[in-house]
């Protein structure tokens, strides 16, 4: 099998870790710290609807038009209290600083029980490991708390790529870091669409990883599927032999 799959890439939010609490939770926690008193669904609700806008109108933390992920998360904080009906522009700068930084280190980030014995399975076998990620640039400091930096050779961030799955171009660009053949390469992830098919697209193993056991894909193979990441030592030796 390790013969065969040399590289493995890997997506990182809601793959090998995930939130604690809601970005709701989380954002009403900070206000409280700031003597603000807002409802948790109401501000669930605002930060929805502010992330879609800036997701439509700066797409890849606003990359292109020279933004970056702290300036595009501080946009995302503001337009949500705003909404809530918060005026203040020195607490809405304190928040946004805040809640970056916050979300910088593990304490709001939860790894899943099965991600660091599936990645030490990899290495045990000779693979190289990568991360493919459509995050900003606090990747590393995050997987270096949660204790799973080490196993990776490599972090290619949508922020540094300057393009965001489900381009392929971020992909080319990991085929590139591997030095590898698609076909001696998979990648593991929770997205249909930006993961599964578009690492597949180019030649990549790609599996999706589906947690909760009903996406309702069935055009996905079994063997593609992955219910956690303990199946996917088998689920490489299935597709590449």
């Amino acid at each position: 099998m390790h013969r065969g799959v040399r590289w493995v890439l890997w997506d990182v939010k809601d793959t090998l870790l995930r939130v604690r609490r809601s970005v709701g939770e989380q954002y009403c926690r900070e206000a409280r710290r700031a003597g603000l008193t807002l409802p948790a669904a109401e501000v669930e609700a605002a930060f929805r609807r502010a992330y879609r806008q800036h997701s439509s109108l700066h797409p890849n933390y606003g990359v292109d038009q020279g933004m970056g992920g702290q300036a595009w998360w501080a946009g995302v904080v503001y337009d949500t209290f705003s909404q809530c009906g918060v005026r203040d522009q020195a607490l809405l700068h304190r928040l946004a600083e805040n809640l970056y930084h916050g979300f910088s280190g593990p304490e709001n980030w939860e790894v899943f029980p099965d991600s660091k014995p599936a990645l030490q399975d990899c290495v045990s076998l000779g693979m190289q490991l990568g991360v493919v990620s459509n995050f900003d640039n606090r990747l590393e400091g995050i997987l270096h708390g949660c204790g799973l930096l080490s196993h990776f050779r490599f972090l290619l961030t949508s922020e540094r790529a300057g393009v965001a799955k489900p381009d392929p171009e971020i992909f080319q660009q990991a085929l590139k870091l591997c030095g590898v053949p698609p076909t001696s390469v998979a990648h593991i992830g929770d997205d249909y669409v930006k993961d599964y098919l578009t690492a597949r697209s180019l030649g990549i193993h790609g599996y999706l990883l589906d947690r909760r056991g009903g996406d309702g894909r069935p055009e996905v193979p079994p063997q593609h599927r992955l219910r956690s990441l303990d199946e996917l030592l088998t689920r490489l030796k299935e597709d590449v032999h």
